[in-house]
Formats: C-alpha cells, sequence, structure tokens
C-alpha cells in the first residue's frame, strides 16, 4: 500500500506559529478535508507537503516511486501554449523516458553490439510507454479537458487567452492527468460550474490514490471526505465522518469549551479582584505575585473563528405585489452570440429562484438585465407593485469609497438602530479587530466583495438580486447567509454554483445552457439527476471514438418518469441490501451447521448427522431462492441506472 507520513512540521513567520509538530499519515484510500479559519496555514501545509514551501522543520516519508501533486489556490502560472498543450504538461513525468528513446534511437544506427544493447533496451522503453496509457493520451487529455468546460475549439487557443476562471480549470486539468498517488487540491471548486462540478466528483471517486481538499463548498466535501483535519493555532486534530459530521462533533466541543471559558473568566475575574484588593499589602505581597504569575502562565482558552456561531437577518422587507418581476419575450445577444431567444417568465412574491448553469451561459447577463444595470436587449422587464430591489453583481465592490475605513462604509448604509451592532455584523464577515479600520481602497478584491455584500444585506428592500454571493465567504459566514435569507420576507433571485447553497434555499431553479432556458419547479435531487445522466451520456460520447453518431435518439423522459425511475431505483437498492445482509446471515448460518456436521460426537451418531443434513439441506434451498431473489433486484437496479 502507498503512503504518506508527516512528522514534526513546524513552521513559524515571526513570532506567529502556523504550524506547531504536525503529523499525520496518508494512504491511497484516504479522503479527507483540511478546514481551518482563513489564515489558520491550511495552503502553507499543503505547501510544505508538496515541498513548495521550506518548513523550519519537517518529516515527509513517501513510499519509494510514489508521486505527489499539488493544485494551488492562486498563483497559477501557464506556459505560453495553447490549451491542450498546457494540459498535456501533466504527461512531463515521461520526458526522461521521451529522451532516452530517442538517445537510444541514435545508438541502433551505428550497428555492432551496442547498437543491439540499444535496440533491446528502447524495446523495453516502448512497452513502459504502451503500458502506462502514454500514447493513448489524446482521448484522455480531451476527455479532462471537455468535463471540465472546455469547446473543442478551445483546446488550440492560447492558455493565457482565457480568464483566470479558465485558468484554474486548465491548471486542474494538468494536475488531474499527472496521475498522482495522492493529490492535495486547494479550492478545486472556485470558478467551477454545476455541470464541470458534477463531472469532477464523479472523476474523483474513481481516483486511485489519496486525497486531501481544502474547499469552502460543503456539499462538495460531504460528497467526497470520510475523515476531518483542523487546523487551528497551530496544531492538526482529527475527526472522521463527512464534513456535516465534523460540524456536528464540532458543535459539542465547542459547548464544552464555551462552558470551559466561562469558568476560566470567572476564575480571572476572581484572582484580578484579589490582585487589586491585596496588591499594596505587605502581609500579602507574596501571594500576589503567586496570584500574578499564574495569570502570565494561564493559556487561554479560544474558540476556532471559523466555527463561531455568526448571526445575521436582514431588515423587515417592504410590502410587494405578489408578481414581483416579469420578463416577457426577452432576446439577447452579443454580437452575434445569441445569449436568449423569445424569453419569458414570471417571479412571484416569496420565490427563491436560483439561476445556475454553464459559465458564460448568461447568468450574470439576467441578473443584470432584472436589476436595470443592462437595458441593451429585446422585450420587456416589469417590476411588480412595491418592489424595492437590492443588487449584488460580482463587481460590485467598484461602488464602494476608497477613502472610508471599513467601519465607515458599513455604517453609511446602516439604519441608527444596527450601528451598535455593526462591529459583530463585519466580525461575520470575516472583518475583525483592526480590520474594521483599513481604508478601503487597500483590501483585497475578495475583502471589498464581502464588504459589498454586508452593504446590500443592511440596504431594506424586498427583491434581492445577488449573484455568486457565498464566492469569497467561508462556510460558518455562508451557514449564516444561508439562514438569513431562510427567514428573509422578501423575494430572492440569485446566482449560484454552491450546490449546498442551492439545495437548501432554492425553491425553483432557472437552469442556463446551450440548448436553451429550462425551469425546475422545487425540485433540486431531480435537477441533479438529469445532470448527472447528461455529464454521463457526454462522457460515453467522448469515449466512444470508433462509435458513429447514435442510430436513435433516445426519447427525452418526463420529470414523472424520471423521479419514479429514481424512486424505483431507491427502493430497489434498498431491498438489495436488505437481501444481501440476509444472505449474509444465513450463509454464516451455514458455516455454523458445517462446522457441527463436521464434529465426531455428530457424525458418528446416525440421528444427529439426519437431522444436520436435513437442515443443510433446508438452508442450501433458502440460500438459493434468497440469491436468485437478490440477482433479479440488483438486475432491475442496474436497469434503472441505465
Amino acid at each position: 500500500m502507498r503512503t504518506l507520513q508527516i512528522q514534526d512540521a513546524s513552521l513559524s513567520f515571526g513570532e506567529r506559529t502556523i504550524l506547531r509538530n504536525i503529523g499525520f499519515t496518508m494512504n491511497e484510500r484516504t479522503r479527507a478535508a483540511l478546514a481551518g479559519a482563513n489564515g489558520s496555514g491550511k495552503s502553507t501545509l499543503l505547501k510544505v507537503i508538496s515541498g513548495d514551501i521550506k518548513a523550519d522543520s519537517a518529516s515527509v516519508t513517501l513510499t519509494k516511486g510514489a508521486r505527489i501533486s499539488y493544485l494551488p489556490q492562486s498563483d497559477i502560472v501557464l506556459p505560453d501554449k495553447s490549451v491542450y498543450d498546457a494540459a498535456e504538461e501533466g504527461y512531463r513525468r515521461f520526458l526522461p523516458i521521451l529522451r532516452e528513446i530517442s538517445e537510444l534511437e541514435e545508438r541502433t544506427i551505428g550497428g555492432g553490439d551496442d547498437a543491439m544493447a540499444a535496440a533491446a533496451r528502447l524495446s523495453e522503453c516502448h512497452e513502459m510507454l504502451s503500458g502506462s496509457g502514454y500514447y493513448e493520451r489524446k482521448p484522455r487529455i480531451e476527455a479532462i479537458l471537455f468535463g471540465l468546460g472546455f469547446r473543442k475549439t478551445d483546446l488550440t487557443r492560447p492558455a493565457r487567452e482565457f480568464s483566470g476562471g479558465y485558468q484554474m480549470r486548465i491548471a486542474l486539468a494538468r494536475i488531474l492527468l499527472e496521475d498522482p498517488d495522492f493529490l492535495f487540491l486547494d479550492e478545486p471548486t472556485n470558478y467551477l460550474d454545476i455541470e464541470a462540478l458534477v463531472w469532477l466528483e464523479e472523476y474523483l471517486r474513481a481516483f486511485d490514490g489519496g486525497l486531501m481538499v481544502v474547499s469552502h463548498d460543503q456539499g462538495f466535501l460531504d460528497d467526497m471526505v470520510n475523515e476531518v483535519y483542523e487546523l487551528f493555532n497551530g496544531n492538526l486534530t482529527r475527526y472522521s465522518g463527512n464534513y456535516s459530521a465534523y460540524l456536528v462533533r464540532r458543535e459539542e466541543e465547542i459547548r464544552e469549551i464555551e462552558k470551559a471559558y466561562r469558568k476560566q473568566q470567572e476564575e480571572i475575574e476572581k484572582t484580578e479582584a484579589f490582585i487589586e484588593r491585596f496588591r499594596y499589602k505587605a502581609t500579602k505581597s507574596r501571594q500576589v505575585q503567586s496570584r500574578i504569575k499564574a495569570l502570565d502562565k494561564l493559556e487561554m482558552i479560544e474558540i476556532p473563528p471559523h466555527l463561531r456561531k455568526l448571526s445575521f437577518t436582514f431588515p423587515p422587507a417592504p410590502h410587494s405585489g405578489n408578481d414581483v418581476i416579469a420578463a416577457e419575450n426577452l432576446s439577447k445577444s452579443y454580437g452575434s452570440q445569441r445569449i436568449y431567444s423569445d424569453f419569458s417568465f414570471l417571479v412571484r412574491k416569496g420565490e427563491r429562484l436560483a439561476i445556475t448553469g454553464r459559465n458564460g451561459a448568461g447568468k450574470s447577463t439576467l441578473l443584470r438585465m432584472l436589476a436595470g444595470a443592462d437595458s441593451d436587449y429585446t422585450g420587456t422587464i416589469r417590476d411588480g407593485a412595491g418592489v424595492r430591489k437590492a443588487y449584488f453583481a460580482q463587481d460590485t465592490e467598484n461602488t464602494l469609497c476608497p477613502e472610508n475605513t471599513v467601519l465607515e462604509e458599513a455604517e453609511s448604509l446602516a439604519d441608527t438602530k444596527d450601528i451598535p451592532d455593526i462591529r459583530n455584523l463585519l466580525g461575520a464577515f470575516l472583518f475583525s479587530d483592526d480590520d474594521v479600520f483599513k481604508k478601503v481602497a487597500v483590501l483585497s478584491g475578495g475583502e471589498k466583495s464581502r464588504l459589498a455584500l454586508l452593504k446590500i444585506l443592511l440596504h431594506p428592500s424586498n427583491l434581492l438580486l445577488l449573484d455568486e454571493p457565498t464566492n469569497h465567504l467561508d462556510i460558518n459566514a455562508k451557514d449564516m447567509l444561508e439562514k438569513a435569507i431562510a427567514s428573509y420576507g422578501g423575494t430572492v433571485i440569485f446566482v449560484s454554483h454552491d450546490r449546498h447553497f442551492i439545495k437548501n434555499l432554492a425553491t425553483r431553479i432557472l437552469y442556463l445552457s446551450e440548448d436553451g432556458p429550462e425551469f425546475f419547479d422545487g425540485d433540486y435531487s431531480y435537477f441533479e439527476y438529469k445532470i448527472e445522466e447528461k455529464e454521463r451520456m457526454l462522457a460515453e460520447e467522448s469515449h466512444a471514438k470508433s462509435k458513429a453518431a447514435p442510430e436513435k435518439k433516445q426519447k427525452t423522459e418526463s420529470r414523472e418518469e424520471a423521479n419514479q425511475k429514481r424512486n424505483r431505483l431507491k427502493t430497489l437498492e434498498r431491498s438489495a441490501e436488505k437481501l444481501m445482509a440476509e444472505l449474509d446471515a444465513l450463509n454464516a448460518e451455514m458455516e455454523k451447521l458445517d462446522e457441527a456436521i463436521s464434529r465426531p460426537e455428530n457424525y458418528s451418531d446416525t440421528k444427529k448427522i439426519t437431522d444436520l443434513m436435513k437442515k443443510k439441506d433446508e438452508l442450501s434451498a433458502a440460500i438459493a431462492a434468497k440469491e436468485e431473489e437478490w440477482m433479479r433486484t440488483a438486475e432491475e437496479a442496474d436497469l434503472c441506472r441505465e
């Protein structure tokens, strides 16, 4: 079994300790998440493991021949090549053998013993490449790039022409093509649309190696991992189970920490009161000094900031009519590219409409049109009676005043009654301590985006238009926003790729694709099922290179048929599991019976052995019947999956 062992990893920057004697072991079956607050050192730890950063001390032991690949969160540098050629660099591990082949081919020309030895070695090298899949790399490179959202025409375009999000996808493709034994991914779902995310999940499920991932996508983590490592104050703690299980366990621990914290604060208050009371009494000087030293040595109890319970509520939504916003016969183009054509829909009061789909399908464009920020279209958009909009765009940070501090900018829109709570709200949006006194001008793009989102949420409205509102929030802040929207009395239209966020909020889904807009009424499971089905069909098509187009296109299932099929599959899977458990019990009973038959005191007794053999015949018949029933159930389940 391939293993990776990290021991005594320590790293400090000045007086701040980032990693403190970190140690853990991974094998090829590891599926782990690395959790912790922003700035806790998660990316730093991954860089230490991959060798990108040298730690103050660390021991990294890897099974001989095993390889590590690491996808950083940012600072991706792509070669000056086409998309295909940049992804093909995932096969750089074969360069030494390719160079050797070139040298061997030169040596075979001269003849003699050296040429014969070179020819023999050349044959070995070609066999090694043949068994590695190197010669079949083209369809695999294309399949991965297509899965991550690139089109055939994109493959020959220069990689540097693409946006930062698509450059991250190229880097991810390159990492996957490296076929490592241990894969470390830092925020791999950033900039992925739902179709690419579904594809990546399927790929990682089939990945034959150890995986550790940093992500703020709780749905992705729940689907992918079975253990969580939490990094806090330089220490690493392991929790078994997926991310949701980790949160439950951590919540229990936090209750205990809060209890201990309150007790510690009480003790500190008593100690400080004693010191203050007897500080200047000579007869108590020894006791005073003893308590001062005890306070200095006291290890303060802290609650991990990324797990503190945050809360936020929207201002009450002003009253509006039942028809909140209506679009009629919308058509929109960018040059020759048609985005919408004759598109109509109605959003009613209280709905939470999620807009999702492939990047470039027009999600943000539609939100801009609904917000009134884009009027270059044909058709009509009508607001209902009393509708007051609040619009958060991905570039909303450009509306902030650079000269204001973070605190001043937040207070500029808040009601007087909310001003005392502004510091707490800023903390919920990851602005704590002295961060609130920073000038807006010096904030990073992510910080500006979070501040702009907070300002939008403070504005009284009854229609929220939110474009990727969770992009720069950690999981705890996302949870806070999710709960605030769930209790919001107005209407929400939001663009998101975060499935956990959509799943818990959306009452209706609008999916935009090349096939046109499609609505799914309040059934995310059905929507997800259809997307996965589409991805499977695309994967089958990309691998079926030797086949022509299908002779006959399958009839599209109705929603009712798909739901019935999915429900039937779940029933069959449960039945198959139950039958298998019953089979296991029968086989265990058969083992006990065989063991009883083999005992001398039984096989030497005619009556006993006759009864035992009769039981064995009955049990064999029961096992055969149960196996036949299980086979029928499993076969029907396989048909439902097709």
